[in-house]
């Protein structure tokens, strides 16, 4: 255990427990080992001296022999020991040593050696106490103090019993240096031991002591902190151990410590005195009036801590008798007073205290110590009972006055059960206590206001009752029965929500009752007189005193006296404070309850008081220059004037109505209205006003009361009306600053309900008046806490919903004066407009309004009759669309409306006004979805109403429904215009079979609100109304729609596209449309000046008709329909294309609008110049062929320049023909139903229809898809019969047409070769082909025939054929000429064979005109006879000739025309010798061309012939002739003819 220096507690302790153990049967050898390592002056092992402290405990009677031996060696080492662990041990070793001895002289008898006393060991024990506080405890560190405390704990007993063992204590034992304020924990147990022996030193030291313990007594206590809380009830101990030896000097020293200024001296004192007073109660019996006296400066202590603890002591006191003695009772004064501290929550000011003890804490500490005192101290009774009455009656206690009443019913329940004598109060006796009519006055006025003080009126209500025997006997009964339930009716409410007004009237009536119950005349005056002489104690809370004030007025109507009543009315007249509200009132409530029973004297003294010095004091000029005195004159007479108007309302009935003009109107307007030098000065008082107000309504409801079943005039009237609608109008129109529009609003409607009625104009303006000057008024802005008013944001806002309320009374008023569908159409219109306003406010106020309106109307509707609702259908259609307002209230609201509207058609309709429709009953549940603002349930919400409308409204209301839904299709609400839309719908969707009548003004309605929506989604939901409108009625739609200015507008077209969502209809509208499209001609023949003669004017149906199937079919939706109607479309929109071409726009044009019709300066039915018949057309078929999956071959006909091809009158079947070959490409499957529809219109009269479908079908010849189709035969008959048409375009495509068909079909030509030729040979020679365009159709056909035919075929007339194609060649027409050299080249493929001779023959007799036309004025015609010669070099019988056409007439090569000839004659003369005379004589004749190219070419052919030719071929020439025909060209007008013919002749003198 020793062998290591450190301490390892682990093996060493389990060492010495060892020893322990051991030591418990062998005493002697343990000592003898442990004492060998305990030696002097060296400190022992932490072990050795732990083990000694163990064996002590374990063998007492074995160590105490030891202890002498063993405490002489250790005494002067508890100085050595410096470490913390040795001083614990040490001073757990002295701990368990004194134990030891301790329990050894307890138990001498049992001890080996019974001679050992206390004092044996004080020596050693007096030197161990001296180093342990002395030295140890003087240590700053908190574990070093530690250590010695176990010593001297009292748990432990420690040294103190040991050193007590002589006759008295050394001063350094009981009082050591620093022992107190370290460690008091020790001290208690000295002093027990000191007091115990009577120890002198003790008393010498008593003043120190006390010095020194009281600081530890004003020590904060850390409740936290365990040791802290154990030293504060450590010193309390010491102070119960001191009381009980010196107790004057120590209630002395703390009642001296009361004086202090420091508040945390006062504190620990009173801990200090509240301790002894419950802890020494004995020592303190006779000193109760010297505490008692000395508490009394603390009470007007300031400090919430202070006070708690003042109020501790009292609650200490109380219970051991102190406040039953004299000069208790201000103790509980105390405590009552502070009962009601806090009530002002405006003086709360915050701390950092931690320990700050609140005015709402304190005030609950004093309500439970009261009560506790109550309830639980029985010897309190008699000092609470009836003392606690004195703290009711008096105002500085009211706000303690709930739980005061609340203590005193306990204690009279209490006593009343126990029938003690001492429950009933002598009130003689006790002179200070309140009379009973006063205690009755106070805690019925306090229970008028019962949620004030804490909700003191149940308390006061108790009390009250329980006090009743005390008060008046006669009135037990009653009281008992009727105040419970006052109770009751409080209970579980709150101040909010209670009706304050309802709640006065309650006990008003019961005080009324009580009186009557008691029947004491003697005792209602008294009560009067005290409620009277009360009123000025009431002054800083004037509601209170406004309740007495009625209180008086209910005590003078229940007395008999009129001396009495006269007497009391002229002291509170007098009496009142006319500038407070609720004084005024209650005083005009009061003299109001006077006036019921006492008519006649109250309008006697009021009359008295009008005419006294208060009233008419500063009414004159002067009172307005200088400042009124004390009294406000205007108040007085606003009080006058309530008095008035109360006098009237409680008045006797049969009385009131013969006195209303002459005593009452007479005197209110006498008091209102001030003349000043004889002018009428009118006031600006707001009181006197609102005074006014109150008392016109005030007298209206006295005189509807008594002149029930009578038949009386009220003629005063009209101008009392006339008075609130001025104040009304008076009124800022976008501020509510007072409460003057409200109440004048209801004082109108008290009006209203008298006779005689207002007239019709008299109701609008008093309705319209009203309500602008309310619905306009902006609600009040939370975000600011005081308005320019001076108004709480909450007070205004209460009064804004009060005025609507009020104008809601109002309207209701009116209504109930014409209980008729046209009564509340003549007050609806005055809410309707507001109905639709853009302001939120507006909007819920007028809705609000409404549905009450309906319900009120409901609730009051007796029919007798079945009538018609007439209205029904209107009223409906302005409210169902707020059903998707963006307010709640607003939406919620308009189905309450709609509920009530659908009840009332009910019960007109003859149904029990209990009867119950399911489906009105299901708008309940759709008012209950409205909460959510989700588009869905709107839209679910609108179906669903629109469905129960649809079922319950009658037919003759749909129409004005459905005009005023569409008149909210531009509604400022987004919401309400689809809501709006989703309703029409719905209904025309269900009931659209009736309106057949009603179509031209619904789309003439839907059209012009169409112009006014911007919003997308309403365009496109009003729209739909035409779309399911023409579900019913579509020829109707469509005939109404065509009517519509063209080009149609935005809105028109979109309504024409409407027709187009649904497959069904819009199938329906083509087949419509094209109908109407062929049954009207498209243009008329008029002779104008400014068109020319025979101008062509297109028909307005059939142009409407081409826009609507452009906008019909402008929706990529459709396709599906438009291709299942493709080829119809197509033909007919073709045919339409035809007749549009080249047609003018009609002047003006029908209108559907009447304010079209009546304008005068400007024609809105004029077409536009930029207008197009044609255009319009076009774009129709573009948009069909869209839709019908042709998009790409609109493209390429627009990229081919075939749109505006096909505008052009004169190109117009060139576009065709580009449109006919996309459509070969692109619809080719259409084509075979395509022809069938357009084969019919070859026969029509109109030119331009034949001409475009020929143009299209004779296109579609180029195509093999013809044959592929089994189209070619049908082609080819509608080609065929059209060679004889009148039109000669129609004859030109034909025959272009045939010439296509060697182009689409060359198989096909062989079997028609002879009808082909014969066509095209004949088609050269038609006569009436001025522009020879069938002549120049038909040589190209021809062309293109003849590369696909075979020699045989042609063979027989061929050489007719070459002779009807050389006229041609001389043709003027330049591209005839080409043609007819193209036909001849393609005629040279027959020169092989048998047909050789004769092509050949032919070739010949056109050579020269070939060759001279290679320099022809046309390229084409050049082009055309390269091409010829090209083709027919073979057949001339030259190689050079071939070869060298070959190289040099190529298409794309120059032609050096002179060179050219000069090499060709050489061949020509070397080559053709048989054929130079018949070339020269050829060329000769082109002398005579009119063309001067021609002429020119023919005369240098001959010179370069003449130059070339063999001098031996002279003789075969007419050189003469020859010569004379050349110099003829000298005498050419064109000098390039004369230049050729010099050259030409220059050769000639070879030839001389």
């Amino acid at each position: 255990m020793t062998r290591s220096k450190e301490v390892v507690p682990e093996w060493q302790g389990a060492a010495s427990n060892i020893l322990v153990a051991v030591g418990t049967r062998f005493i002697n050898e343990v000592m003898e080992e442990i004492l060998m390592k305990f030696q002097p002056g060296i400190l022992p092992h932490y072990y050795s001296v732990q083990t000694l402290a163990n064996l002590s405990c374990a063998n007492v009677y074995g160590m105490v022999p030891f202890l002498t031996a063993i405490l002489g060696t250790m005494l002067p080492m508890l100085g050595m020991a410096k470490q913390d662990n040795m001083k614990l041990v040490f001073s757990t070793a002295l701990l368990c040593f004194s134990e030891s001895i301790l329990e050894y002289l307890a138990n001498l008898d049992k001890a080996p050696d019974p001679t050992v006393r206390r004092d044996t060991f004080a020596t050693e024990m007096f030197a161990a106490y001296d180093t342990l506080f002395n030295v140890w405890l003087q240590n700053r560190e908190p574990k070093s103090v530690l250590f010695p405390k176990g010593c001297v704990s009292p748990s432990s007993q420690g040294l103190c019993p040991v050193l007590g063992g002589k006759g008295d204590l050394p001063q350094s034992v009981l009082f050591p240096k620093g022992c107190v304020s370290s460690s008091s924990q020790g001290l208690c147990p000295v002093l027990e031991a000191a007091v115990a022996m009577g120890s002198r030193s003790l008393e010498t030291l008593l003043d120190v002591l006390l010095s020194t313990l009281h600081p530890q007594v004003c020590v904060q206590i850390d409740y936290l902190n365990q040791q802290t809380l154990r030293n504060h009830n450590e010193v309390l101990r010491c102070y119960t151990v001191l009381v009980r030896a010196f107790p004057d000097r120590l209630i002395g020293f703390l009642l001296q410590k009361l004086e202090s200024s420091n508040e945390r001296v006062r504190m620990g004192t009173l801990t200090a005195l509240r301790h002894l007073i419950n802890s020494a109660a004995s020592q303190l019996e006779s000193r109760k009036p010297l505490i008692l006296s000395g508490l009394k400066p603390c009470l007007h202590e300031n400090s919430n801590k202070v006070k708690r603890l003042i109020v501790q002591v009292i609650s200490a006191m109380a219970h051991h008798g102190y406040l039953e003695l004299e000069g208790g009772d201000f103790l509980l004064e105390y405590i009552v007073r502070h009962c009601g501290v806090g009530a002002d929550t405006s003086s709360k000011r915050l701390s950092s205290d931690p320990e700050e003890i609140t005015d709402e804490a304190l005030r609950g500490m004093c309500e439970n110590t009261l009560h506790l005192l109550t309830t639980t101290v029985t010897r309190m009774t008699l000092v609470l009972w009836p003392k606690l009455f004195e703290f009711v009656v008096p105002g500085r206690y009211a706000s303690a006055l709930a739980p005061v009443c609340k203590n005193l019913a306990v204690l009279g329940a209490k006593l009343k059960q126990d029938e003690e004598r001492r429950y009933f109060i002598n009130f003689n006796a006790h002179v200070n206590l309140p009379r009973p009519q006063a205690l009755f006055t106070r805690l019925l006025v306090v229970s008028s206001f019962p949620f004030r003080g804490r909700r003191r009126g149940i308390p006061a209500l108790h009390l009250l009752q329980v006090l009743g025997p005390n008060i008046h006997s006669s009135a037990c009964g009653f009281w008992d029965e009727q105040i419970p339930l006052l109770v009751k009716h409080l209970e579980g409410k709150v101040g909010e929500s209670f009706n304050q007004d309802h709640w006065h009237q309650r006990l008003l009536g019961f005080l009324s009752t009580s009186l009557e119950t008691i029947s004491d005349e003697q005792w209602t005056v008294h009560l009067g007189t005290e409620m009277t002489r009360h009123l000025a104690g009431y002054n800083s809370c004037p509601p209170e005193k406004g309740f007495l004030y009625k209180c008086v007025g209910v005590c003078l109507q229940r007395s008999c006296s009129k001396e009495v009543v006269k007497k009391r009315l002229q002291e509170i007249l007098m009496g009142a404070r006319f500038h407070e509200e609720a004084e005024r009132e209650g005083l005009a409530m009061a003299v109001g309850f006077c006036a019921a029973s006492h008519l006649d004297g109250t309008l006697a003294k009021l009359e008295e008081f009008g005419k006294s010095d208060v009233v008419k004091k500063s009414s004159g000029l002067f009172s307005i220059l200088k400042d009124r005195s004390d009294v406000d004159v205007d108040k007085v007479r606003s009080a006058l004037i309530l008095c008035y108007g109360y006098a009237t309302l409680y008045a006797p009935r049969e009385l009131i109505l013969t006195r209303i003009d002459r005593d009452i109107i007479r005197n209110v307007v006498g008091s209102f209205s001030t003349k000043v030098l004889g002018i009428k000065v009118e006031t600006k008082d707001l009181t006197l006003k609102l005074s006014l107000i109150k008392s016109v309504a005030l007298i209206a409801k006295g005189i509807y009361n008594s002149a029930k079943g009578q038949a009386f005039l009220f003629v005063r009237k009209h101008d009392l009306l006339g008075y609130m609608l001025d104040l009304i109008k008076n009124e800022p129109p976008d501020n509510l600053r007072t409460a003057i529009r409200q109440n004048a609003i209801g004082a109108c409607a008290q009006l209203v309900k008298l006779d005689p009625l207002l007239s019709e104009s008299e109701n609008f303006d008093l309705i319209n008046t009203c309500v602008n000057s309310v619905f306009r008024l902006p609600p009040p802005m939370p975000e600011t806490g005081k308005e320019e008013s001076g108004l709480d944001t909450a007070v205004k806002e209460n009064l804004y919903n009060e005025t609507i309320i009020s104008l809601q009374n109002l309207v209701k008023s009116i209504l109930l004066r014409d209980l008729t569908p046209r009564g509340l159409q003549a007050v609806f219109k005055h809410v309707e407009a507001m109905i639709t306003s853009s302001r939120d406010y507006e909007r819920q106020r007028a809705v609000s309004t409404a549905s009450i309106l309906m319900e009120f109307y409901l609730e009051q509707l007796n029919v007798a009759n079945m009538v018609s609702f007439h209205n029904l259908g209107a009223l409906i259609g302005r409210l169902v669309p707020r059903c998707s307002d963006p307010v709640l209230d607003v939406r919620q609201r308009t189905v309450d409306c709609l509920y009530s509207l659908f009840y009332i058609q009910l019960h007109y309709e003859g149904f029990a006004p209990d009867y119950r429709d399911e489906m009105v009953e299901n708008l309940q549940t759709l008012r209950t979805e409205l909460a959510v603002p989700d588009n869905a349930v709107f839209f679910r919400v609108c179906c669903d109403l629109a469905n129960v409308i649809s079922k319950r409204l009658p037919q003759d209301q749909l129409t004005p429904l459905l005009y005023l839904l569409f008149e909210a299709l531009v509604d400022p609400q987004t919401h309400c215009a689809r809501a709006a839309c989703v309703i029409v719908n719905n209904l025309v969707k269900t009931r659209g079979g009736r309106l057949h009548e009603q179509v031209p003004g619904i789309l003439e309605v839907i059209s012009l609100r169409l112009q006014l929506v911007s919003d997308e989604s309403v365009r496109s939901a009003a729209t739909q109304t035409i779309s399911l409108l023409a579900t019913h009625h579509l020829d109707l739609v469509v005939s109404n729609l065509l009517t519509y200015p063209l080009p149609f507008d935005s809105h028109v077209s979109q309504m024409w596209r409407s027709l187009t969502l649904e497959n069904t209809l819009m199938a329906r509208l083509l087949e419509n449309l094209l109908e109407r499209l062929n049954k009207h001609l498209p243009f008329e023949t008029k002779d104008s000046f400014l068109r020319g003669s025979g101008a062509k004017i297109a028909t307005f149906m059939p142009l409407a008709v081409t826009c609507a199937l452009q906008e019909a079919l402008w929706n990529p939706e459709t396709g599906s329909i438009v291709r299942g109607m493709y080829p119809k479309l197509f033909s007919t929109l073709l045919v339409r294309l035809s007749v549009s071409v080249g047609v003018q726009p009609p002047r003006e044009q029908p209108s559907n609008s009447k304010q079209a019709k009546d304008k005068k300066t400007f024609n809105p039915t004029r077409l536009p110049k930029t207008f197009s018949v044609s255009s319009c057309a076009v774009q129709t078929l573009q948009v069909m062929l869209e839709r019908g999956g042709n998009g790409e071959l609109v493209k390429q006909v627009e990229e081919a320049g075939g749109w505006e091809l096909m505008k052009s009158e004169e190109k117009h079947h060139e576009g065709v023909s580009l449109l006919s070959r996309a459509m070969v490409k692109s619809a080719a499957p259409r084509l075979p139903v395509i022809v069938e529809h357009l084969v019919p219109v070859l026969s029509n009269i109109i030119e331009k229809e034949r001409i475009t479908v020929t143009a299209f079908l004779a296109e579609l010849l180029s195509n093999h898809i013809t044959l592929e189709l089994m189209l070619l035969d049908t082609l080819m008959n509608c080609m065929m019969g059209r060679l004889v048409d009148s039109c000669s375009i129609v004859r030109m495509l034909a025959i272009r047409g045939l010439g296509n068909l060697a182009v689409g079909c060359p198989e096909k030509v062989s079997k028609h070769v002879t009808q082909l030729l014969a066509a095209l040979t004949a088609g050269m020679d038609d006569k009436e082909d001025p522009q020879n365009l069938i002549t120049l159709e038909a040589m190209s056909s021809l062309s293109k025939v003849l590369r696909q035919v075979e020699e045989k075929d042609i063979h027989s007339i061929l050489i007719h054929l070459s002779l009807r194609i050389r006229p041609f060649f001389e043709n003027q027409n330049d591209p005839v000429r080409a043609a007819a050299f193209t036909l001849f080249g393609n005629l040279s493929r027959f020169g092989e064979g048998q047909s050789m001779p004769v092509v050949r023959e032919q070739l010949h007799n056109t050579f020269v005109s070939l060759l001279l036309h290679l320099n022809d004025p046309s390229t084409e015609v050049v082009k055309a006879c390269k091409f010829a010669l090209r083709e027919s070099a073979p057949l001339l019988g030259s190689e050079v000739v071939r070869d060298m056409f070959q190289k040099h007439l190529r298409e794309e090569k120059g032609l050096h025309y002179g060179e050219f000839m000069n090499d060709l004659s050489k061949h020509v003369i070397s080559d053709f010798p048989d054929k130079l005379n018949f070339f020269i004589i050829a060329t000769l004749s082109f002398y005579n061309s009119p063309w001067t190219e021609i002429r020119a070419n023919a005369a240098m052919f001959i010179g370069f012939l003449v130059v070339n030719l063999p001098e031996d071929f002279s003789e075969n020439l007419d050189v003469e002739h020859l010569c004379e025909s050349t110099i003829a060209l000298l005498r050419d007008p064109m000098p390039a003819v004369r230049l050729k013919a010099a050259e030409a002749l220059g050769h000639f003198g070879k030839f001389e």
